[in-house]
């Protein structure tokens, strides 16, 4: 069995003589958003008051611009006590900028697809995260299918949406189907050379990763994942507890963050981002929901412009 990510980075602070935990953010970049994460025990118009993950009770003023997102937008005050809630806060965390509530995001190799009204969707969404089951709802198959003309096996699938009780509901394309099925992603342009010190491409974000990012580009006896090592854009291989530098260049903020797991499914994907200008095809990193918001991005776009290097 391979050394597990966390005491990688232990062994690699050591021999490097580094700080074991990275730094939040480069100096020379913009600072951090705060994020703060949990479920809602009561809101108005003006004051949220949440348990976090760590069970103990914020409270939060809510500014007057603030948006909450939940299915689509909704006044924060009507979310529901309850949800589960991400939200990007300024001054010290505690003044609420933007909430999504019950988000969650749906990304995998379609397995099966029954239903014509509310279509119901099986994904294999890899080796760590196994296999989904997904609704459509009626009300937005048009929007997802005109970004998903192919709910067909083999083929890819992402979606952005809520979760209601134990059901997944997809309602927001993250990013228009690719044509060609999971199993033939293209190649990447050339071979990495080993002489580029920043890598451009697509950050996106998943809820399923904690404490660090997925790659796609790790050793299959490494990480115990037949699907990694798959990417149609020119990324090096690393190890897991690497260090790379992640750096939002829409927002332009940045931080250090740890390899922890294999990125296969976004390997899988060769998009563009567009959140400001076009990025090159493919996604070079998955980041946890939490690490995107620090970054300042918006969980409902799905995806920001990035450069990344070695940390």
């Amino acid at each position: 069995m391979g050394i597990p990510a966390k005491r990688r980075r232990a062994l690699a602070a050591a021999v490097l003589g580094r700080e074991l935990e990275p730094p939040r953010a480069n100096a020379e970049r913009g600072v951090l958003l705060d994020a703060v994460s949990g479920t809602i025990l009561d809101v108005s118009p003006h004051l949220i008051i949440i348990e976090d993950d760590e069970g103990h009770e914020e409270r939060l003023v809510i500014a007057h611009w603030a948006k909450a997102w939940r299915g689509g937008f909704v006044a924060p005050a009507d979310l529901p006590v309850g949800a589960r809630v991400i939200i990007r806060a300024l001054r010290q965390g505690k003044v609420v900028d933007r909430i999504w509530a019950d988000v969650t995001r749906m990304t995998g190799i379609i397995l099966s697809v029954s239903g014509r009204d509310d279509i119901s969707v099986v994904l294999d969404c890899g080796l760590h995260r196994g296999r989904r089951s997904v609704v459509i709802p009626y009300r937005s198959s048009g929007r997802v299918r005109v970004r998903y003309p192919r709910l067909e096996p083999g083929f890819l699938f992402d979606a952005i949406g809520t979760v209601e009780g134990t059901t997944a509901l997809a309602q927001i394309p993250a990013t228009s189907q690719p044509a060609y099925r999971a199993a033939h992603v293209p190649d990447p342009p050339g071979a990495y050379g080993g002489v580029q010190s920043k890598i451009s491409g697509t950050a996106v974000w998943s809820d399923h990763i904690e404490g660090g990012v997925a790659y796609p580009m790790l050793e299959q006896s490494d990480t115990g994942c037949a699907d990694a090592g798959v990417s149609c854009a020119a990324l090096p291989y690393l190890a897991l507890g690497s260090s790379v530098h992640v750096r939002n260049v829409c927002a332009d903020r940045a931080t250090v963050l740890p390899v922890v797991a294999c990125g296969c499914m976004a390997g899988r994907f060769c998009d563009r981002c567009v959140e400001c200008g076009t990025s090159p095809r493919g996604r070079v990193v998955e980041l946890s929901a939490m690490s995107y918001v620090e970054l300042g991005g918006d969980l409902t776009n799905g995806c920001f412009n990035v450069r990344m290097g070695l940390g």
